[in-house]
């Protein structure tokens, strides 16, 4: 996919300097969303230095639209002077043949590479179902999703201390650690009913848990962050304040830590790791009984 890098030199004996790489367009395409294709297609160019324009078509699900997305990766790729990079989900026979034969991109079919041989192996065939969910209507999954979102958020920032033992996983933490976003996160991907609780200075004077919390301390999982970017992210929110400053969020964290220790919570830092890291993170700690994917 990199091609390799190419240098010029001149006869003044001047240092050679690479060639700057024309940027290239990547397109996910697919009869559903495209999330699928989307977050693996990325997964894999992750590994690769390379500039990249990123093109989602979504529910392509004709010939028609089939023939029109073909055209609009070849006329890219005209204009970019290189091949595009086609990711695919297709799951329509039709619609992914117009599409590889007539793409003049490199097509990778993520369904074709994987789902084929595990027909073989499993010596079934694939329902071929479009999408995450084929009929949402239907699927007691979807549903379970939805509400575990909202649940949710009905219980975001310590807003509700009703049916906390329905909570498949509790967060704390002191405000903008990242318990909101995780929270979601969780509802959203895996269908667990996620609560979060702010750690306030009332908690840290206390030097207990939010009494809510005590009956359920099995589901809680913790989560602390470095003073200094918690004082930035603050800042952003509210500038020149108490609650942004250095000091203030280096007494808060330092508490909360503390609090978690004597407590004997698990947590962990979310300074330099992304939300999908804490999830997993805290699916390997929590273990939630129900889980769904």
């Amino acid at each position: 996919m990199n091609s390799p890098t190419t240098f010029f030199g001149d006869l003044s004996g001047h240092p050679a300097q690479p060639a700057t790489q024309a940027q290239r367009s990547v397109f996910f395409i697919s009869d559903g969303t495209g999330i699928t294709a989307e977050t693996f297609g990325n997964a894999i160019l992750a590994q690769f230095d390379v500039a990249a324009r990123h093109i989602r078509l979504p529910f392509i699900d004709t010939p028609d639209k089939a023939l029109a997305a073909v055209r609009q990766i070849n006329h890219a790729g005209v204009v970019d002077g290189s091949k595009p990079i086609v990711f695919s989900t297709l799951v329509n026979m039709e619609v992914l043949q117009i599409v590889a034969d007539g793409c003049q991109g490199m097509l990778l079919d993520m369904f074709g590479t994987f789902v084929h041989p595990l027909e073989r192996e499993l010596q079934i065939k694939s329902n071929h179902r479009i999408g995450r969910f084929s009929d949402v209507s239907k699927s007691k999954q979807y549903n379970d999703r939805i509400e575990a979102i909202n649940f949710s958020l009905a219980h975001d920032d310590g807003q509700s201390n009703r049916d906390l033992v329905q909570s498949d996983v509790i967060l704390v933490g002191v405000s903008r650690s990242g318990k909101t976003p995780t929270s979601l996160y969780l509802a959203m991907q895996y269908g667990l009913k996620a609560s979060n609780y702010p750690l306030i200075p009332e908690d840290f004077e206390r030097q207990q848990l939010p009494v809510a919390l005590v009956p359920h301390k099995a589901k809680i999982f913790g989560l602390t962050i470095l003073p200094e970017r918690l004082s930035e992210i603050r800042h952003e929110r509210r500038p020149n304040s108490k609650y942004a400053a250095l000091d203030n969020c280096r007494m808060e964290i330092n508490e909360a830590e503390a609090m978690m220790r004597r407590a004997g919570i698990r947590w962990l830092s979310t300074t330099t790791k992304s939300i999908e890291e804490i999830a997993t993170t805290i699916l390997q700690e929590i273990k939630p009984e129900r889980l769904s994917y």
